[in-house]
């Protein structure tokens, strides 16, 4: 994720940074304006159309369907970054969760072995979470002390030897059956939070809505040259590239964001979520 100063306008318009779009764009944007200057050159000095108003009326159809196009892409955009934040309200909650449940262990007087296992096993949990939303797998480094089995669900492993432990605590007569529900409900809430999280990760946008926004964009684009370009001249070369960038850098955007757990620029600090999982569990258990 990029930390940035929002009131430092200077940056935001004249530097271009590798997560911009406009470095993915360009080259459809160098065709577009190649495209442009062929159908100016053509409808001016070789078809001379500039007296059919029928060609001239196509502006008006450009007119109404920017008005449908903004309105898909303003819902696009509403729906990848709803996604981003509920991503963002997941994390938080997992750091928030893992603090209270650290504290409450703490607040147990347990022995050194068992805080040193819930002090390498709670963090375990959060980087097991992380590689398991990007599709790997994440053995920890003290695996002796929580062993997982590789090609099964990591976080789920890692719960349940949580919650064995919780269990075995109750049986040895360490913790009441009171504590032993109250232990047990923010495991619980860990299994909650990934699920969460699975949800977001493997239900992307349907593929009929993503690939009618794409057509819709690229139909819209390519034909702006044959309305614009008797009032605009060989000004269509400059301004439609400039349309195909704001329109399709809304829908790359949304493209980014709406998987958050990755390692887009725009996503989500996972890494750094986990790591400061990691120095509060130990600094409260040590």
């Amino acid at each position: 994720m990029i930390n940035y100063n929002p009131k430092d306008w200077f940056t935001f318009i004249f530097k271009f940074h590798k997560s911009d779009t406009f470095r993915t764009l360009w080259p459809l944007m160098l065709s577009v304006a190649v495209f442009s200057g062929v159908v100016a050159f053509l409808e001016l000095h070789y078809f001379n159309l500039s007296q059919s108003s029928y060609v001239k009326n196509i502006s008006m159809m450009h007119s109404l369907l920017g008005f449908v196009i903004s309105m898909l892409l303003v819902f696009r955009t509403n729906t990848a970054y709803d996604r981003w934040w509920e991503g963002r309200r997941l994390l938080g909650s997992l750091t928030n969760v893992s603090r209270n449940f650290s504290i409450k262990l703490k607040s147990l007087k347990l022995d050194k072995v068992h805080n040193e296992f819930f002090a390498y096993g709670i963090p375990k949990y959060a980087f097991a979470l992380k590689e398991h939303l990007r599709e790997k797998q994440y053995f920890g480094k003290d695996s002796f002390l929580i062993e997982v089995v590789a090609g099964k669900h990591i976080p789920n492993q890692v719960a349940g030897s949580i919650s064995d432990r919780i269990y075995e605590l109750h049986a040895d007569g360490k913790i009441s059956g009171e504590q032993l529900i109250i232990l047990t409900g923010d495991i619980n809430q860990f299994t909650d939070i990934c699920g969460g999280c699975e949800r977001i990760r493997k239900t992307p946008i349907p593929y009929s809505y993503s690939a009618f926004i794409k057509k819709f964009i690229f139909l819209y684009v390519f034909t702006l040259p044959f309305g614009w370009v008797f009032s605009l001249s060989y000004y269509v070369v400059a301004l439609v590239p400039v349309v195909l960038y704001v329109l399709a850098s809304l829908e790359l955007i949304a493209e980014e964001i709406e998987n958050p757990f990755g390692y887009d620029e725009n996503d989500l600090p996972v890494d750094e979520i986990c790591d400061n999982i990691e120095k509060h569990v130990q600094e409260i258990l040590s």
